[in-house]
């Protein structure tokens, strides 16, 4: 196993990674019955976009002897109404680099490859944005 969801009542859940004891909580959104206290399921889709993509380049980066130590990654989520899912998300990466442009399509090339970039469903658009120093 690699996780166990408790549901907690008031559309609420609790998440426990089972290797390291890290616990996430989720909402539902405002905009469908929930507070919005947390993270929303599909937020959670979208955050590990921008988390693997940043990760899959900061593994390759070692190897390029770059440091990506301050970089950020803005998402946006946009929900489609019916049926209610993920229509697009929006990733822009602010690279806290300067760096040739070999590096730059080499980790750009990496990041568009990541595991949850390829798990998603075709029909959610990806706008994925590249900002360096």
């Amino acid at each position: 196993m690699t996780s166990k969801i408790t549901y907690l009542g008031d559309l609420r859940t609790t998440s426990v990674h089972l290797q390291s004891g890290t616990e996430i909580l989720s909402d539902a959104p405002t905009d469908n019955h929930g507070k919005g206290e947390a993270f929303s399921p599909t937020d959670l889709v979208a955050n590990a976009l921008g988390s693997c993509m940043i990760s899959i380049m900061a593994i390759k980066s070692k190897e390029l002897n770059v440091d990506l130590v301050g970089s950020t990654i803005e998402i946006t989520k946009i929900m489609q109404s019916e049926p209610r899912k993920i229509a697009k998300i929006i990733v822009v990466l602010n690279m806290s680099i300067a760096t040739d442009d070999k590096t730059k399509t080499i980790l750009e090339r990496v990041a568009m490859n990541c595991p949850v970039l390829l798990s998603l469903h075709p029909d959610i658009e990806k706008d994925v944005t590249f900002h360096w120093k």
